[in-house]
């Protein structure tokens, strides 16, 4: 399973925001040009975790985007829920109620199950305030 780059870069969007002193705002502009991603693809990201109320655009001429909550308060999982939908390993399991006419007698459901638990309960255990005490990794 892999993830869009837009999951990568809202990671990394909403890190450039922690960063900022809580409740300022920072320009899209700023953000392009820390963490070298195209503005127009910014502001494609930034649709959707406004949408979620994870980050409020503030309009004048000290505006920009900002975090609506401490970085310790969000989760990896939700930033990428955001802008990916559902994480689920199989699109049977994006079903409620599971929709696959095999589901009941589908012997590797379980597994299936079973790996959507453990993703989603690392990424939901991984918080943005997390990822800013990360060291860089070596180069190599």
């Amino acid at each position: 399973m892999q993830f869009s780059a837009k999951s990568r870069y809202a990671l990394r969007l909403m890190e450039e925001l922690a960063l900022h002193e809580q409740g300022a705002c920072t320009s899209l502009k700023e953000v392009s040009e820390s963490q070298q991603i195209s503005l127009k693809y910014l502001e494609q990201i930034v649709t959707p975790l406004a949408r979620a109320h994870l980050v409020k655009s503030e309009r004048g001429s000290q505006g920009g985007y900002r975090l609506t909550r401490l970085p310790a308060d969000y989760t990896a999982g939700e930033i990428i829920r955001a802008i990916e939908g559902a994480l689920v390993p199989i699109p049977c399991l994006g079903d409620q109620p599971n929709l696959c006419p095999r589901h009941s007698a589908c012997r590797t459901l379980p597994f299936w199950v079973g790996l959507e638990k453990v993703m989603n309960a690392y990424m939901d255990s991984v918080t943005l305030a997390d990822l800013l005490q990360q060291d860089f990794p070596p180069e190599g």
